[in-house]
């Protein structure tokens, strides 16, 4: 709760899911480097000089779109590799660490997660591919490294994000956070104390036409075109985060609250234009069986999906039984799971 308006220094409430990805990586013969990239079906080798050329063309091609961003310049950052998000990870964590090549590298990452559905997908693709390039290299685990340097893949992908994503994807948990005005994020641990995350299911409502980063760029020029009356909806999406973290702080949750909460943010998020009218339609049927449901992520300009959507109802089990949803994907998750962990395979 508060995307979108973290972009602008406002507080956003996020929570990691036990959706993994898993970065495997190993030397292999030679000096190249293997990616495996099995959730996109997409394999191919590249060298070293080839990975660091990559990740200094993107991060010049960045720096030219932060000093005007906007939907048009972001395309030139983004391109359309598929292996965009690993290739800038594994060039920026080789150039932090200096010029040397490091030999050959077998790089193999397999992700539950949707891709490009509000997921977090490359934020985890981010820290879990820098994290484990920097073990393989003996540089250690230093997450403000890992925090780093993931930001600033996330600039590569989504042109001018808050960083939550890559921090509540490192730290695990549920985390409060805020962009700083010098562009780092500052974030905290919130420890849940009512039952009501048991409460919200997540449905994906579809891949969103427009990247993340597109979005993004899209909110930035209307809020430019029209500044008082957007910074009256991020005043209204921070004033509704704040009341649902106290919700989390209360042994029981007020419902007629939640979902009043919920639907506010929702209706914050369609005036910033960001809900395509087939996700507003199906918001609708929910509210009309008295639950909430709100977009969880960037959303999207033209639909018809906008990614991952969360639904809450004081009985979840009415939640199953709706018939409109049955058609979207329910992800059973866990809200608030563990982030980076590091496992040794032989």
């Amino acid at each position: 709760m508060g995307e979108h308006a973290v972009v602008y220094g406002h507080p956003a409430l996020v929570a990691a899911v036990n959706l993994r990805l898993t970065a495997r990586l190993a030397s292999a013969p030679g000096d190249r480097v293997r990616l495996d990239l099995l959730g996109l079906a997409h394999a191919e080798e590249i060298s070293w000089p080839e990975l660091r050329a990559y990740a200094r063309a993107v991060r010049e091609s960045w720096r030219e779109y932060s000093l005007a961003p906007g939907p048009a310049g972001f395309g030139k950052v983004r391109g359309e590799d598929p292996a965009h998000v690993v290739k800038a990870a594994l060039g920026e964590a080789a150039e932090s660490l200096g010029a040397a090549d490091p030999g050959g590298l077998t790089l193999r990452v397999e992700s539950a997660l949707p891709i490009g559905s509000g997921f977090g997908s490359s934020a985890a693709a981010a820290v879990g591919v820098i994290a484990s390039y920097l073990i393989w290299r003996g540089a250690g685990l230093d997450l403000q490294r890992v925090e780093r340097l993931a930001l600033e893949v996330e600039r590569r992908q989504h042109g001018m994000p808050s960083g939550v994503d890559g921090a509540t994807v490192l730290h695990g948990g549920i985390l409060w956070a805020r962009k700083l005005a010098d562009g780092s994020l500052e974030a905290e641990a919130v420890p849940p104390g009512s039952p009501l995350l048991g409460r919200l299911r997540v449905y994906d409502s579809g891949t969103p036409r427009e990247p993340t980063g597109a979005v993004v760029a899209a909110v930035r020029a209307r809020r430019d075109a029209q500044p008082a009356r957007c910074d009256a909806l991020l005043d209204r999406i921070e004033a509704a985060t704040r009341a649902f973290r106290d919700e989390l702080a209360r042994p029981e949750e007020d419902p007629a609250r939640v979902v009043g909460l919920i639907r506010e943010c929702q209706a914050c998020l369609e005036e910033l234009g960001v809900v395509p009218e087939a996700v507003r339609d199906l918001v609708r049927k929910v509210e009309a069986e008295g639950g909430a449901a709100k977009i969880s992520g960037a959303g999207s300009l033209s639909g018809p999906g906008a990614g991952s959507l969360l639904v809450y109802d004081p009985l979840p089990e009415r939640v199953a039984g709706w018939s409109f949803l049955q058609p979207y994907p329910y992800y059973a998750v866990q809200l608030g799971a563990s982030g980076l962990r590091r496992e040794e395979v032989k």
